[in-house]
C-alpha cells in the first residue's frame, strides 16, 4: 500500500538525519505527502465503509478486497507483523504486553476454550464465512465468545441478547427487528451480518481493532475520552484511562484468540471456570463458563410428553449445518438443538442423523432440504459467497405490539 511506503520512506530519512545529513526541505516534504496520502486513504475508507453499513446487499468483490488489505492493519498494536502469522511461534508475534495476561487467562480458562474448540467450530466456519463477505479478519469471530460464549439465547442483565449481545435499539440500527414478535438478534446468520457492518462502522471510527473491540464493548464515547485523556491512540499506552470492563475485555480477546489458534497442543489446565446464569438464559459477560447450557451439543433430547406427541422424526444424510436449518426454518438455535442436540457431531462423525422438528418446521425443511444442504456446504467449504435466502416469518396475530 501507498500508506506503508510511504512510512517506510519516513523512516529512511529519519536515518539519514540521525546520522547528520540535513534535508530539512526534504523531510518536510515527505512529511506533507505521508499526511496527504493517509487523510485520502482514510477518506477512502471511510466512504466504502458507510456505504456498505447502509446498504442492504453484501458488498461487491472490489471492496471486499479492498477491505481486507486496510482492515489488516488494525492489528498493528498486537501483532508486529501487522496480523496472526499461523506458522510462527506466538510468543514472537504478539505485543509483549499481552503476555502476562494472556498466562493468567490460560490458567483460568484454557480447558474451557479447548473444549470449544471442537464443539464451537460449526459456529465458527459460519461466522468466519460472513466476516469474509466483509472484508473483516476472521479473528473477530472470538467478540461472539466473549460476548455470549456464542449462545444464540444469551441475554444480559442489561437487555443485551445474541451471540453478538446487541442492545434493542443498536440491533435496530443495523437492520434487525427486534419487538415483541421477532428479535432476530438470536437469528445468527442475520444478527453476525449486522454485527459485521458494526464493527466496521467501530473500525471508522478508531482505525484500531484494539480501540474497537474496546468501543465495542464501553462504546466509543469512552474510548474517545481515553485518546484524549492519554493523548495516544495505542491501546497499551491508553489503556489505563479505560474502564477496567473495557480494559479487561480486550485482553480477554487477545487471550481467547491465542488459545484458539496459537494454544499449542496442550489440552488441559488447572482453575475453575464461573459462569454465572440467572435464569435459563441470562448470563454475565464477566467470564466464561462450562455449564451445559453454555455448551449447545451437551444438551440431552428432554422433550416433554406434550412434543414428543408432536413431533416428526426424518432420518438425512449429508453435510448439513445445524445453524443453517435453524436459519432457514426460521428457528432459534437454542429451539433447534433442543430437539436435536449433538447435532453438528454427529453429523460430522456419521454423516446420519434422525432429524426430529415439529411438523410445520418438518414440512418446511423437507420442501427446503436441498437448498438447505447446498448452504450448508457453502458454509463447510468456506465460500464467501452464500446462497440470498430470504427467511419468511409467521404471520402476525392482533396481539398488542412490543418493544
Amino acid at each position: 500500500m501507498n500508506k506503508l511506503l510511504f512510512i517506510c520512506f519516513f523512516c529512511f530519512l529519519q536515518m539519514n538525519l540521525s546520522a547528520g545529513i540535513h534535508y530539512t526541505a526534504v523531510q518536510n516534504k515527505a512529511l506533507q505527502i505521508l499526511r496527504d496520502t493517509i487523510d485520502e486513504d482514510i477518506a477512502k475508507e471511510d466512504e466504502l465503509i458507510d456505504e456498505v453499513v447502509n446498504s442492504r446487499t453484501i458488498p461487491k468483490k472490489e471492496k471486499i478486497q479492498y477491505f481486507s488489505q486496510v482492515t489488516k492493519y488494525g492489528f498493528k498494536n498486537l501483532f508486529s507483523n501487522y496480523s496472526y502469522n499461523a506458522t510462527l511461534p506466538y510468543s514472537v508475534q504478539v505485543n509483549p504486553n499481552a503476555e502476562n495476561f494472556i498466562q493468567d487467562y490460560m490458567r483460568a480458562h484454557g480447558s474451557h476454550l479447548q473444549k470449544m474448540k471442537g464443539w464451537g467450530m460449526p459456529y465458527f466456519n459460519f461466522i468466519e464465512n460472513i466476516l469474509q463477505q466483509y472484508g473483516l479478519p476472521k479473528e473477530l469471530k472470538y467478540i461472539a465468545v466473549i460476548e455470549s460464549n456464542l449462545n444464540a439465547g444469551a441475554t444480559s442483565i442489561a437487555g443485551a441478547g445474541g451471540p453478538w449481545q446487541f442492545m434493542p435499539y443498536t440491533a435496530r440500527d443495523y437492520g434487525l427487528i427486534v419487538n415483541g414478535y421477532v428479535d432476530e438478534r438470536r437469528d445468527y446468520y442475520k444478527s453476525t451480518h449486522a454485527a459485521s457492518k458494526y464493527l466496521l462502522s467501530l473500525y471508522k471510527q478508531m482505525h484500531d481493532w484494539l480501540l474497537v473491540m474496546a468501543a465495542y464493548n464501553g462504546g466509543p464515547g469512552r474510548v474517545y475520552t481515553a485518546i484524549k485523556k492519554s493523548g495516544s491512540r495505542n491501546f497499551w499506552d491508553l489503556q489505563y484511562y479505560l474502564p477496567e470492563e473495557s480494559r479487561t475485555y480486550v485482553k480477554r480477546f487477545i487471550a481467547t484468540h491465542y488459545i484458539m489458534e496459537g494454544y499449542g497442543g496442550i489440552t488441559t489446565f488447572a482453575g475453575s471456570d464461573s459462569l454465572f446464569y440467572l435464569d435459563d438464559n441470562t448470563v454475565t459477560r464477566t467470564n466464561y463458563g462450562e455449564s451445559a447450557k453454555s455448551n449447545p451439543y451437551n444438551r440431552k433430547n428432554n422433550l416433554s410428553e406434550t412434543e414428543l406427541m408432536d413431533v416428526e422424526v426424518l432420518s438425512i444424510s449429508g453435510k448439513y449445518n445445524s445453524l443453517v436449518i435453524a436459519k432457514n426454518l426460521v428457528m432459534d438455535i437454542g429451539e433447534f438443538n433442543h430437539y436435536n442436540p449433538g447435532f453438528d457431531n454427529m453429523m460430522a462423525s456419521t454423516g446420519n442423523y434422525d432429524l426430529r422438528l415439529p411438523p410445520d418446521k418438518m414440512q418446511l425443511f423437507v420442501a427446503n432440504k436441498y437448498q438447505i444442504l447446498n448452504e450448508s456446504v457453502q458454509v463447510l467449504l468456506g465460500n464467501t459467497t452464500m446462497p440470498d435466502v430470504k427467511t419468511t416469518y409467521p404471520t402476525r396475530s392482533s396481539k398488542k405490539r412490543g418493544h
